[in-house]
């Protein structure tokens, strides 16, 4: 199949026609919503299958999705002999339910004279299983950040069907380990019986590390393929026009675009190194974040400081949160410590009501004039 997406996309592809349900994790930056939306333009298009001998090609960039030849023999495609394939968007919250995911009763806005005051809905689940249970219809249902939501609630009686052996059969026919639940039919008002389609692939993310809400629970990350995204230096230097290593010392101060750059990938991998032995590889920061959507090699140095000072007030956001009310571990983290004497950040002791207090001393932004002094001695270990 020639046709241009990421080793990553290939992958997803790959686990979603073998076990329906995909979760991507990984920290802030790694990439999750470009793969997610690089997976479900690859979906539409039908990954390029066809059966002429030129099979048509993928453009990420374009609006419209190529439409697919149906094809047979292809096992690392989802749903490879259907041609109406559809994709399904959701993103789960705090205030996320059942009614929303599934079906359920919702209250009728601006209803009429003598209208019901209420009517069942159906739920982004329920539309993208109605989609795929078509003679021709294959539907990739994605989930963004599935960990901020009550997820076991929302899936409700759902969860139990969701595992690719759990499905209908293929031509739609139940089979002897095909699991059924319950749920409100929209069309009837009554409680019937219900299994999810074949041909109803599931793709969601989320970040592992996210402290603010709870961790998923084991029975229900069981029924996932997970694949994990993971910080990538080398795709930094790639956006950075760097080359893949460099061992040269950083000069005391940038003569050329190169220098801030290099400065800025070394100051990143030493402060992931560092989260990672203080708090936990799951809380890095990902390449992304210091990836803005404009090129910065062929740009002169002072823009290229002022768009690193943008991606590094993130990254050192980052840090604060990761390491909330450990003074310590943020001046570990920025070298404060034990670092260099030309580093802008200083670890204070100081005394209050004759009890020792922490504090960290430094510029409370970073401009053009601090923050290649200040990557320069992040870099140091």
């Amino acid at each position: 199949m020639a046709i241009n997406v990421s080793t990553e996309c290939e992958t997803v592809l790959k686990l979603l026609a073998r076990s329906h349900n995909v979760l991507i994790s990984g920290a802030p930056g790694t990439g999750k919503s470009r793969l997610l939306a690089e997976v479900a333009l690859s979906f539409e298009s039908g990954y390029g299958i066809s059966t002429s001998i030129a099979p048509p090609k993928l453009h990420l960039q374009g609006k419209v999705p190529i439409p697919p030849t149906a094809a047979t023999g292809h096992q690392d495609v989802p749903a490879p002999t259907k041609t109406d394939r559809q994709v399904f968007r959701t993103v789960f919250h705090q205030n996320s339910k059942y009614r929303d995911f599934v079906s359920g009763v919702t209250p009728v806005v601006n209803k009429g004279a003598g209208a019901p005051s209420f009517t069942i809905v159906e739920g982004t689940l329920l539309r993208a299983s109605k989609h795929a249970n078509t003679s021709t219809g294959a539907s990739l249902l994605i989930i963004d950040e599935i960990n901020r939501g009550p997820a076991v609630q929302v899936f409700g009686g759902a969860i139990v069907s969701i595992e690719a052996d759990k499905r209908l059969a293929p031509n739609g026919n139940k089979r002897p380990e095909t699991q059924f639940f319950e749920l409100l039919e929209p069309g009837s008002g009554n409680i019937i019986e219900y299994a999810l389609p074949h041909d109803l692939y599931i793709l969601a993310a989320m970040n592992q590390a996210d402290v603010s809400v709870d961790a998923l629970d084991v029975a229900f990350l069981r029924r996932w393929e997970p694949l994990r995204l993971e910080p990538n230096e080398q795709v930094l230097r790639a956006f950075y026009g760097l080359s893949a290593s460099n061992s040269n010392a950083l000069p005391d101060k940038p003569s050329a675009t190169e220098d801030a750059l290099e400065a800025s990938v070394r100051a990143w991998s030493v402060i992931n190194k560092k989260i990672s032995l203080g708090r936990g590889a799951e809380f890095q920061i990902g390449h992304g974040v210091l990836m803005p959507s404009t090129p910065l090699h062929p740009l002169p140095l002072g823009e290229v400081l002022e768009y690193l000072c943008v991606g590094w007030a993130k990254i050192r956001a980052h840090v604060e949160e990761v390491f909330f009310g450990d003074t310590r571990g943020i001046a570990a983290t920025l070298n404060a410590l034990n670092g260099p004497s030309y580093n802008p950040f200083k670890f204070v002791e100081t005394t209050f009501a004759n009890d020792l207090r922490y504090k960290l001393d430094g510029p409370d932004n970073f401009t053009k004039s601090n923050i290649y002094v200040a990557l320069r001695a992040f870099s140091e270990e």
